[in-house]
């Protein structure tokens, strides 16, 4: 695959994957492919390799990492004493390569600070103005100000998080608990557990920027 430009990119952690048919399914829409180290492990074990490999290497099999050499891949290796994790450095690579939606799959399991630092990473600069979204397999995860559309079912879940700080002039459509310009405070659970009620939802935020999760109400029956 050429690397010059791409408008959706799935970028592949190292961390736990399930759901395996629903992952595969994002990665066969995506027009690019890149492993934050290990997330190579699990795309090999699908008969599959990255169009890149990021990362210092400490955690990608030598066989997978010889594989995707051999099958065109392209490596960008970093030292192992860095101040970017390996998925940071390959959300940066998506960038560079011109991606306006990224999905990032193999965020969760094994530690509690990489999960929090991984969701952290939606709040990157260089993340900014794209449609980045975390997926396990049951819910996506992304981080938003100004307006944004949740599309799915009635009955699917969806909580509204602020993200560090109070966020204010909250505004829902299609949401079974409608909100109506108010205070969704830092630190309190308001906005967890919504449903929605349209096969759109519209939330409006006026300033402040919410973690929104959408479960498929699919994926729980």
């Amino acid at each position: 695959m050429s690397l010059e430009r791409h408008v959706s990119a799935c970028v592949l952690a190292n961390g736990d994957y399930r759901h395996d048919e629903r992952l595969l399914d994002i990665v066969q829409r995506s027009d690019l492919l890149i492993a934050a180290d290990g997330g190579a492990n699990w795309l090999a074990r699908h008969g599959l390799v990255p169009d890149v490999l990021v990362g210092d290497m400490d955690s990608v099999s030598r066989e997978v990492r010889r594989s995707v050499e051999q099958r065109g891949g392209r490596l960008v290796t970093a030292q192992r004493e860095k101040d970017e994790t390996d998925l940071e450095l390959a959300l940066l690579e998506a960038v560079a390569l011109g991606s306006e939606t990224i999905t990032i799959l193999g965020v969760f399991g094994g530690r509690v600070d990489h999960a929090i630092a991984n969701i952290c990473l939606l709040a990157m600069p260089a993340l900014h103005g794209k449609d980045v979204r975390l997926y396990d397999g049951m819910t996506f995860v992304w981080l938003m100000d100004g307006v944004t559309e949740i599309r799915g079912q009635p009955g699917d879940l969806v909580s509204l998080i602020p993200f560090g700080q109070d966020v204010h002039g909250v505004r829902t459509l299609g949401l079974r608990y409608a909100l109506h310009g108010e205070t969704l405070l830092f630190g309190a659970a308001r906005g967890v557990s919504n449903v929605l009620t349209e096969c759109v939802a519209t939330v409006e935020v006026g300033l402040g920027r919410l973690l929104v999760t959408h479960t498929p109400r699919v994926v729980r029956d």
